[in-house]
């Protein structure tokens, strides 16, 4: 293991502070419920401190700045913030960069020592990238592509020592292998295990393929998987399958106030490419709806027999079976989402704000953070931001909004976006977090207008 020093030189870690406010985008799309989806976050009201040292690059509501904590750290995925404020960023390893990001996978130990917002030292450990990790009853958990294996938290130091212990394991490879996951407040763990196909089709993404029926990769895949958090060499048969038919979970969270479970579901693609007699080139690219849902056991929200049509604002059947973009059929019976958001967006990660930094109209609401799109072309690439949807009763309360944006410039796309937002978390002082695997930049929002 190897402990460096953030100041010496940009390659690791290179600190400076970002200002940002005034977000100006907005669209007008509905959701479930019908409300319009105006992702412009509403000014916070009163006096408006703004940033030391202003920088138009992130935009944000008024009242809120953005810090980089830390940067050029390799391919940031999701974080972790232990109760002492240290920060534990999961990096993808070089073979799944393909995913989105860059370096040499591992975890990597970051710790604000004079409390200034910035991370002054860092080290790293582990050898498997990843995309998950977290903190629970002491330990570090992290995702390792087929197992999901955890450390005893060090005491004062920022690595652990020893080998981790391997809690899940022999987990399946191929297509979205991102094993993010989450806790309950009963010990148990939650394991995204995504899909290996688009579409469950006969022959994968190619055009007029019809899908499995029944599609068998449900058995061990697109869906929810519960485990103990605190037994070790635990497999998905020893597992409980606890919901299915989300295609990538990529945003699991259980809620700290009421213990509801949430996750996003990343949305199918080629439409147009593969059923060009039922969906044009816009049609392809506006469908089908990323979501939102509230999951319980025994769920099914339908992959890959259904996808949420944003023109017709419900589930309705895949053309892979038999669908046209209106018929419902099977779908009728299948869990529908709380919240929609425009096709392709990828939403990577949620949180569920229990801080009182913020304003109080942000206490209880679900923050995602949207990787950014690859194919939504003909219309422009679209995403790379984080939204908030506020939320009351375990239900949306109202539109959801662009709180964070800019992150991949004016006309973004995965290879021309300086920073593509992947991981958020919450710090014991209620700042939020967000991580970016394209440039390796980490950022701590803070409140700091008038209320």
């Amino acid at each position: 293991m190897t402990r460096e020093t953030l100041r010496q030189g940009a390659a690791m870690l290179a600190l400076a502070t970002l200002a940002a406010c005034g977000g100006t985008d907005r669209r007008t799309d509905r959701g479930p419920g019908g409300a319009a989806g105006d992702t412009t976050s509403a000014a916070a009201g009163g006096e408006v401190a703004r940033c030391a040292h202003g920088d138009d690059a992130l935009r944000l509501p008024d009242g809120f700045c953005a810090e980089i904590f830390a940067d050029s750290v390799g391919g940031a995925r999701d974080i972790a913030v232990a109760p002492n404020g240290d920060v534990f960023v999961q990096l993808i390893s070089a073979k799944r960069g393909a995913e989105g990001g860059s370096g040499s996978g591992g975890i990597v130990a970051l710790r604000d020592v004079n409390h200034d917002g910035r991370a002054d030292t860092s080290a790293r450990f582990g050898a498997v990238g990843g995309t998950g990790i977290g903190i629970h009853d002491g330990h570090l958990y992290a995702d390792q592509r087929t197992r999901i294996v955890r450390w005893t938290l060090p005491d004062g130091s920022l690595t652990p020592t020893g080998d981790p212990q391997a809690i899940v394991i022999d987990l399946p490879t191929g297509g979205h292998e991102a094993r993010n996951f989450t806790f309950d407040g009963s010990g148990a763990l939650y394991v995204n295990v995504g899909s290996n196909t688009n579409s469950c089709q006969v022959k994968d993404r190619t055009r007029g393929s019809p899908g499995h029926d029944p599609c068998t990769e449900l058995e061990t895949r697109a869906g929810i998987w519960r485990f103990d958090a605190n037994r070790a060499g635990q497999t998905q048969r020893t597992g409980e399958h606890f919901a299915t038919g989300i295609r990538n979970a990529m945003g699991l969270v259980v809620s700290p106030i009421d213990g509801a479970i949430y996750a996003t579901q990343h949305g199918r693609d080629q439409l147009f490419q593969n059923w060009p007699d039922h969906f044009d080139a816009k049609a392809g690219a506006e469908n089908p709806a990323e979501e939102l849902v509230q999951v319980r056991k025994g769920d099914d929200f339908g992959w890959p027999y259904c996808f949420y049509s944003m023109e017709a604002r419900k589930l309705v059947l895949a053309p892979e079976y038999g669908g046209d973009g209106r018929a419902v059929g099977r779908c009728a019976s299948k869990r529908e989402p709380l919240a929609v958001f425009p096709g392709h967006w990828a939403p990577m990660s949620a949180l569920v704000y229990t801080g009182t930094m913020f304003p109080p109209r942000y206490r209880g609401g679900v923050f995602v953070a949207f990787h950014g799109s690859w194919n939504r072309a003909p219309e422009p690439q679209a995403g790379y931001r984080v939204v908030f949807v506020p939320m009351k009763d375990g239900k949306p309360s109202g539109a959801y909004e662009t709180f964070a944006n800019g992150f991949g410039g004016a006309a973004p796309s995965p290879s021309s976006a300086a920073h593509r937002p992947v991981g958020l978390a919450q710090a014991p002082d209620g700042a939020v977090f967000v991580t970016d695997d394209k440039g390796g930049r980490i950022w701590r929002i803070t409140y700091v207008g008038g209320r």
